[in-house]
């Protein structure tokens, strides 16, 4: 797995998605229009199609992202490199707040995180937080220094959620030894890091808060991009993130209680290597705890809609061409019913990983919803139920789930049970 994850991304190559050139003129585009519209609302004269022309444009890109991902996800050769791509996408978290913004957490992935899938992790942390999407979604285009020229004269301050999601979310972890003040220092150290419509991410001097701002005892002189590198890169190798991303992995890939040595095993590769992501996912697989037979993990519901599409035959070719309302209706959908609504978790800190989160009453019926109806909506000619059972299965297709599926009324109701059965829901 590791030698092919050194090597190039292929996938990616062969099923392109939207990046940010593609992207941002649109966003761009539709904000004007929106703004053209409701200009021409108040003067009483609103005509036109411009805001659903661009508004149009938007969703086709953000659907032709969302179809490049699951696409990837079933005909990728390197699936470790997916669910590394999966595993950031949800640590770094982009949601679309509006509208125009249904692009930028596709836009996030291609631009900053795959790129920087196997290099440092100071590079991948400078990539994502310096893009366009977590500038917007954190509200940092709006933080002035409220000493800046720009702050005094419009009267405006801070914005702390970027610093605060850095500290808590991105590196140190929620318990880590910051304080208060470090964030405010770092929102400060901060200022003056903005998004430009036309050029993208660019840094506003005179919105700067002036003078040296101190973060986790270590003082950065001077306004300017470079200062703001190297508080991410101090951050990216501070030993607490080492410790917060080798428990982090350990969750996701593993179980929801890993083995404690497992994490600890994965933090020391990050500390060792300064953070070298190929080290550390190397320590990841080399731990017997990663290849325990039990079944650690509840499959979240895109985890089982893929797995569903595998099991069933369903290419990436199959999902690129599928016509935009079936893949919506049977794809997306029968996904926010069971939980996820498609790349909308509740706030920065992305999907939960505990099974108590996506098991419950009305969550499982719609798993169970899905398994029963989808499939032969999707795949008219269904395979064999047993067959598909031990395919999907092995040696967890237990009597009891072959002895419900040969006495099933119907080949989808005999599909749907394996599809819903409790071992088709973990991973």
């Amino acid at each position: 797995m590791l030698a092919l994850l050194a090597g190039p991304d292929a996938t990616a190559t062969a099923i392109p998605a939207p990046r940010g050139p593609e992207v941002f003129p649109a966003i761009v585009a539709t904000f004007a229009a929106r703004r053209a519209r409701r200009d021409a609302i108040r003067a009483g004269t609103p005509e036109g199609d411009e805001l659903r022309e661009t508004a149009a444009v938007v969703r086709g890109l953000a659907i032709r992202a969302a179809r490049a991902r699951m696409a990837r996800a079933l005909d990728a050769t390197d699936g470790f490199r997916e669910r590394l791509v999966r595993f950031w996408a949800d640590h770094f978290t982009v949601r679309p707040r509006v509208g125009p913004d249904q692009p930028l957490p596709g836009v996030l992935i291609e631009d900053a995180i795959r790129p920087n899938l196997t290099g440092r992790f100071a590079d991948l942390l400078t990539a994502v937080t310096m893009h366009p999407a977590m500038l917007s979604y954190l509200d940092q285009v709006g933080s002035m220094g409220p000493n800046s020229p720009m702050g005094k004269q419009r009267k405006r301050g801070l914005n702390e959620n970027l610093a605060r999601e850095l500290i808590e979310l991105h590196t140190l972890g929620v318990g880590a030894a910051y304080t208060q003040a470090d964030i405010r220092q770092l929102a400060e150290l901060l200022t003056g890091l903005g998004v430009d419509s036309e050029t993208g991410t660019v840094f506003r001097r005179n919105w700067a808060e002036p003078g040296p701002e101190t973060v986790l005892g270590k003082t950065y002189g001077d306004n300017g991009i470079e200062p703001i590198r190297d508080v991410l890169n101090d951050l990216a190798l501070h030993p607490e993130t080492a410790a917060h991303i080798g428990r982090k992995l350990a969750v996701h890939f593993v179980s929801d209680t890993p083995d404690p040595g497992i994490a600890a095993t994965i933090g020391r590769a990050f500390a060792d290597t300064g953070g070298d992501l190929m080290a550390v996912y190397g320590a990841l697989l080399d731990h017997p705890a990663a290849w325990a037979p039990e079944l650690g993990k509840t499959r979240q519901p895109y985890d089982l809609v893929l797995a569903s599409l595998r099991v069933l035959g369903v290419t990436g070719a199959q999902v690129l061409e599928m016509p935009e309302k079936t893949f919506r209706h049977h794809l997306l959908s029968p996904m926010s019913a069971m939980g996820q609504p498609w790349q909308r978790p509740r706030g920065p800190d992305g999907w939960p990983e505990e099974a108590e989160a996506w098991i419950t009453p009305q969550l499982l019926a719609a798993r169970i919803a899905f398994a029963m109806e989808t499939p032969r909506k999707l795949v008219p000619d269904l395979p064999e139920p047993v067959v598909l059972a031990r395919t999907a299965l092995g040696p967890l297709a237990d009597g009891r789930l072959l002895w419900a599926v040969e006495r099933a009324e119907t080949r989808p109701e005999a599909v749907g049970l394996v599809l819903a059965s409790p071992m088709f829901n973990r991973r």
